[in-house]
């Protein structure tokens, strides 16, 4: 996905998802192939540095980004919440509801990407049905936190994991296993969890992109 074009022209919204009152930040590049919505991990929220530095890459590739809290500060307060796949999943796809509602969205296909305790709620939230999702990437995810939900997956799946986080790894190859959906095993070299180390996020973002270009123009048709 790597291009030296100049950065789209894109306009951005705060938004609130009701009933629960979930903040959102909702980036809207000029003519949108898609639309990816963000499902942070291990407690964190719209403003991960992160997904918003994947979430801006994707927008200047022509992809709409909805990054936003999965849990209300109160909730957010309860260490048990953050390991509440069910709850994530439930609140992901509320999210999604308002995306096909919203005017500037409902008519962009639905991609996922989700990290850490994210990544299962993207699988458990597209497994679910309740919205057609043609896309999911995960980022040094726990996908096995989904379950029985990993073999009732549709949808394209793209696991990310760091080459030097070993027990990570080792999960998201079982999960692999397990998804009976297009799907794909990425290891960055030399990546930990975080992937903090030079360029390596910047790997996640080519290989994020490229799948969201591949599966989010089939979602269109």
């Amino acid at each position: 996905m790597t291009s030296s074009a100049p950065a789209r022209r894109e306009r951005t919204r705060d938004i609130t998802i009701e009933p629960v009152g979930l903040d959102g930040m909702l980036g809207l590049p000029d003519a949108s192939a898609g639309i990816v919505l963000f499902a942070h991990g291990s407690g964190s929220g719209r403003f991960s540095p992160r997904n918003n530095f994947v979430a801006r890459a994707l927008r200047d590739a022509g992809f709409a980004t909805l990054l936003f809290d999965l849990l209300t500060e109160e909730e957010a307060q309860d260490r048990a919440n953050v390991f509440d796949i069910p709850l994530l999943a439930e609140r992901l796809s509320m999210a999604t509801a308002w995306v096909k509602q919203d005017p500037d969205t409902a008519a962009l296909p639905v991609g996922y990407f989700g990290a850490s305790t994210g990544a299962a709620a993207t699988l458990v939230a597209a497994a679910s049905g309740a919205w057609p999702i043609a896309a999911i990437v995960s980022r040094g995810g726990r996908p096995d936190l989904a379950g029985a939900a990993l073999q009732k997956v549709t949808s394209p799946t793209l696991l990310i994991v760091g080459g030097a986080d070993t027990t990570v790894f080792e999960l998201n190859r079982a999960a692999l296993a397990a998804l009976r959906c297009q799907k794909h095993l990425a290891v960055v070299p030399g990546a930990t969890h975080l992937f903090e180390e030079p360029g390596t996020l910047e790997t996640v973002v080519d290989l994020a992109g490229n799948w969201f270009a591949s599966h989010l123009a089939q979602g269109a048709t």
